[in-house]
């Protein structure tokens, strides 16, 4: 996770210089918009780094759930940097809009983009590799993002063509349609990000997986207040356990280990906690508030 890391830093950083030097030849809107989109590639990739290095860290006495959430953390903070850049190349590029200029050296801005291609499609390669190995949401987040920015790329090429052979008006609007898409992508970030923050509930196929493994063991005779939840790479999992209410407390115990084992099989990231009630026993559960387009059951 830290080689991919260290990775898309250094590919940020030399489209950084490579689209600055293009942009300054061109003068073309749309590298401008690229030139932005690497900053911020740059800059979500630092973050990024930062937050993986700390999700990483053990949990300590002050921190006794771990330090997943520093992603989450990283991914709202990169989520209004981003938001606030998009509305700067908005402005600039409706601007350029109003008041077109001719374009110069357009050749070069097209093999700088043919260099960003071939450079993002090898980090795209390497990261879901890493993302295969270790199934990190932050890495997983840097590599989508990477791969629309492949179509940007291309979007670019065909607006400096447009350009070159017809009306400079390509330039600017092509930097509009970016700078709409790097909006979408601040979005998609900021609610990943609260969503954790928040603690939302996994989703439904996943409840439905963990109740499925949990009453496999045949002495569970079923479970409740199912509660779940994620923070960095780690899922927590805790939910009541129905066990026949002549077992020993000893036996009990046994058979919670022997689920939380059954459970951790297919979800080796998780932390488990198991409470045992006697079957059939009637308690207070809590009743959680539906939402029209989440609605869950109360296991």
């Amino acid at each position: 996770m830290r080689l991919a890391t260290y990775a898309s830093a250094t590919v940020a950083i030399i489209l950084i210089i490579a689209k600055l030097i293009a942009w300054m030849w061109t003068d073309s809107i749309t590298i401008l918009a690229t030139l932005i989109d690497s900053c911020l590639d740059a800059a979500a990739s630092l973050i990024t780094l930062f937050a993986v290095h700390h999700a990483l860290q053990p949990a300590d006495r002050e921190h006794r759930f771990g330090h997943g959430k520093a992603e989450a953390l990283a991914g709202l903070g990169q989520s209004m940097f981003i938001a606030g850049s998009a509305a700067f190349l908005l402005l600039e590029s409706i601007n350029r809009l109003l008041h077109p200029k001719a374009l110069e050296v357009l050749n070069m801005g097209i093999v700088v983009m043919l260099i960003s291609i071939a450079l993002t499609a090898g980090l795209i390669a390497f990261q879901q590799h890493v993302v295969k190995q270790t199934g990190s949401t932050a890495i997983a987040a840097d590599s989508v993002h990477y791969k629309t920015d492949l179509l940007v790329n291309v979007g670019v090429i065909i607006a400096l063509l447009l350009a070159m052979y017809g009306w400079p008006g390509f330039d600017p609007i092509f930097a509009i349609a970016i700078a709409f898409y790097i909006l979408h992508s601040a979005w998609d970030i900021a609610s990943g990000a609260i969503d954790q923050l928040m603690d939302k509930e996994l989703s439904d196929e996943d409840r439905a997986n963990i109740k499925q493994l949990a009453t496999s063991h045949p002495e569970v005779k079923g479970i409740h207040d199912l509660r779940t939840r994620k923070a960095g790479l780690t899922n927590f999992i805790q939910f009541h356990l129905e066990l026949d209410g002549h077992l020993s407390l000893m036996q009990a115990h046994t058979i919670a280990d022997e689920v939380e084992a059954i459970i951790k099989e297919k979800w080796t990231d998780a932390e488990v906690i198991i409470h045992e009630d006697p079957h059939g026993l009637q308690e207070a559960t809590p009743n959680f508030a539906h939402h029209s387009d989440n609605t869950k059951e109360n296991t």
